[in-house]
């Protein structure tokens, strides 16, 4: 089946939308701007957040905190359904939980513009998916693109169990782990539909094994950087001073820093090699992106740079992400044969 020009161009449109959401929760976490708007999905109950604490109730604190405990209740009954007892016990009798933040305008207004990305990101999703079953009706593309809409749906959910949690470090990975698994089911529907990207690249094995280790070291290193991100927030809040974080972070930190120079060593190989071959394009991109996450990561690591700097970091991992995924997605071995 040909699909359109314009259907496979809204569609990388609408991966777009996807990636300006992630990059729009990096910069809300960077600016501590989480707890902006503290329900969910409006914003201090309007559509239109406030820009002056004057349009808000005097007793804000005591409303939404009402409201948190409830959220809280019902997502701890959930927990337990599913066997998760002891973290639905940690969430109800977490104080902390309840706190509420004093009025920010400028942090209300970074969670809404996330907010607003998410809805447009969405709605693009529909749009795509109505356009798939009124004029294509290709099965396997619907039900892809239906069970991406459901994910988002859940992961717009989910997001408001991270505010009604206060933060709670493991559902900020658990949002992530949702957004990576949006944007590479969003990359195969643009496979399928595209007759550019729907050709395999045919390369010799030991190269398609390498990729496929690096795309999944890139998957778990973007966890391990999460948590390595939830250790230093939680050595912020204690007092520890940059100097020490090295020694107080544990495993994840020098597993994340070893597996980055692994990836690079592996990249370095198939880069080389790549030029001697094929010259694909896209390994090309793998390697710069790759040196400007590695860049990004040791500025983090070792010197006191602005939080936009943490942004780039994540922006860049989660495009090396997209671009390692459409990789594996249309490698296949040279001595393969395709029916």
């Amino acid at each position: 089946m040909i699909f359109s020009k314009a259907f496979i161009r809204f569609n990388w449109f609408t991966l777009v939308l996807i990636y300006l959401v992630v990059v729009a929760g990096s910069f809300v976490r960077i600016t501590g701007s989480g707890m902006g708007c503290p329900d969910w999905p409006k914003c201090f109950g309007q559509w239109i957040p406030p820009t002056d604490i004057s349009e808000i109730p005097e007793n804000y604190k005591e409303i939404y905190s009402e409201k948190r405990a409830k959220k809280i209740e019902k997502f701890s009954k959930f927990l337990s359904s599913i066997g998760m007892s002891t973290t639905a016990e940690q969430l109800k009798n977490d104080p902390m939980l309840l706190v509420e933040e004093d009025f920010n305008v400028s942090k209300t207004w970074t969670e809404y513009v996330n907010r607003l990305f998410g809805f447009l990101a969405g709605n693009a999703m529909l749009l795509a998916f109505f356009w798939l079953v009124l004029k294509y009706r290709k099965r396997k593309i619907v039900l892809l693109a239906g069970f991406n809409l459901v994910l988002m749906a859940i992961e717009a959910w989910f997001g408001s169990i991270v505010v009604a949690s206060n933060l709670v470090p493991w559902t900020i990975t658990i949002h992530l782990f949702l957004a990576l698994v949006i944007i590479g089911i969003q990359l195969y529907i643009i496979r399928l539909i595209s007759p550019v990207y729907s050709q395999n690249i045919h390369q010799p094995r030991w190269m398609v094994v390498l990729l496929w280790v690096t795309f999944l070291i890139t998957f778990y290193q973007m966890f391990l950087g999460t948590q390595v991100r939830e250790s230093i927030d939680e050595l912020t809040k204690m007092g520890f001073d940059r100097t020490s974080w090295t020694e107080e972070l544990g495993w994840s930190f020098y597993f994340h820093r070893s597996f980055s120079w692994l990836v690079l060593v592996i990249i370095v190989l198939i880069a080389w090699k790549n030029e001697q071959l094929q010259k694909i394009t896209a390994i090309r991109a793998v390697f710069v992106v790759l040196v400007i996450e590695l860049l990004s990561g040791v500025l983090l690591a070792y010197f006191d740079m602005p939080g936009l700097i943490q942004t780039s970091h994540l922006v860049f991992a989660t495009i090396l992400f997209g671009i390692l995924t459409m990789l594996v997605f249309r490698s296949r071995s040279a001595t393969q044969v395709t029916l």
